[in-house]
């Protein structure tokens, strides 16, 4: 049991670097009893440093030197719309590069310990994702937000690590950049593709909070392709929330808020990611969005994926459809589970976007 959360604790949000973990106690305050987890996630980053200091020597030129495609396509829309499926399936594409668990774990020793890693992960992770029991492994893709929070406290995890401020952490790292998460996302970027990208076609990055983020994103990537999903709000705040308590239980350096605080809060920031994303729609020139309902995505994904392809003009359906096919088989004995709030706070959620 112990080392169950032992595992999901550090997939979820250990191997920090020091510079990164010192930065992010200057965020907020360590409350007494999560100094546990506190120290667990930061001696796990302090005992990969060195290696962390060998792969800027062995592959820093490379890095540098990196040429990434121009235009990737993105997975956007606010969390727990589908996006994770989404991403599954067009991971599934064997010339598709993206972030995967094995690589977002630890990003700076990623390309170092490549070989050591996946086996390691095989005998260490848990069989499901702790914060839905969805079904993962080193090779299931990944949101590239959780590697770059090993690099920068600027990230939408920063409000997961210290949940009595998400709200001012979400403004700061969300709906606002700074130029050293520009820097790290590019560099990330190009560990993903140095990572994944042998002998690839097209490079897959998923992120919901990219959804505020267009203008920096187009400034990166001229011709990245957009894939926005769109689900009830009143769902994906209701999961987003029971997440983050989860996640406040398992990386947490501060006890959760309340539910209904919870809630509040969250709406608050889903009518804030929406609304930045639609300022800056008008800034994805014509043929590199495509919007996707959740619904569609999960009575009929592979048609919807197929419209993805044609969509975006993404090369290879015809080779690709088998595979993506099994894909999608091979998850349908998979049922969600439901997601239920406190009666205060599912009445608060109700009377909030009523």
């Amino acid at each position: 049991m112990w080392f169950s959360l032992l595992s999901d604790r550090l997939l979820a949000g250990g191997c920090i670097r020091p510079s990164t973990a010192v930065k992010g106690l200057k965020l907020g305050f360590v409350a007494p009893q999560r100094l546990f987890v506190a120290l667990t996630l930061v001696l796990s980053g302090l005992v990969l440093e060195p290696f962390a200091w060998l792969q800027s020597f062995v592959w820093g030129r490379r890095l540098q030197t990196c040429v990434l495609p121009d235009d990737p396509i993105i997975v956007i829309g606010h969390w727990r719309s589908g996006t994770t499926y989404l991403h599954q399936l067009l991971a599934a594409d064997p010339s598709a590069a993206t972030a995967r668990n094995a690589l977002t774990v630890a990003p700076q020793i990623a390309l170092l310990l490549k070989p050591l890693l996946y086996p390691l992960l095989k005998q260490w992770m848990t069989v499901q994702r702790p914060i839905d029991a969805v079904l993962w492994g080193p090779d299931d893709p990944q949101e590239d937000e959780v590697g770059l929070a090993r690099l920068t406290m600027d990230t939408n995890m920063a409000g997961i690590a210290f949940p009595q401020n998400y709200p001012g952490n979400f403004r700061r790292c969300v709906l606002n950049t700074t130029r050293e998460f520009e820097h790290c996302l590019l560099s990330f970027t190009r560990l993903t593709w140095l990572h994944e990208g042998v002998g690839k076609h097209h490079l897959v990055i998923k992120n919901s909070a990219h959804s505020a983020r267009i203008p920096l994103l187009l400034n990166l990537f001229p011709r990245a392709r957009f894939v926005f999903l769109k689900r009830e709000p009143v769902n994906s705040i209701r999961s987003l929330v029971q997440v983050k308590q989860r996640l406040a239980q398992l990386v947490g350096l501060q006890a959760a808020p309340s539910a209904c605080r919870q809630v509040e809060e969250t709406v608050t920031a889903h009518t804030q990611l929406m609304q930045a994303f639609e300022q800056s729609r008008h800034l994805i020139p014509e043929g590199q969005l495509v919007e996707i309902a959740y619904e569609d995505l999960v009575q009929s994904p592979l048609e919807t994926v197929m419209r993805i392809y044609s969509a975006l003009n993404i090369c290879g359906w015809s080779k690709v459809h088998d595979v993506i096919a099994s894909r999608i088989a091979s998850g349908k004995s998979y049922r969600a589970q439901p997601v239920v709030l406190e009666p205060e706070a599912e009445q608060h959620l109700q009377a909030l976007l009523s």
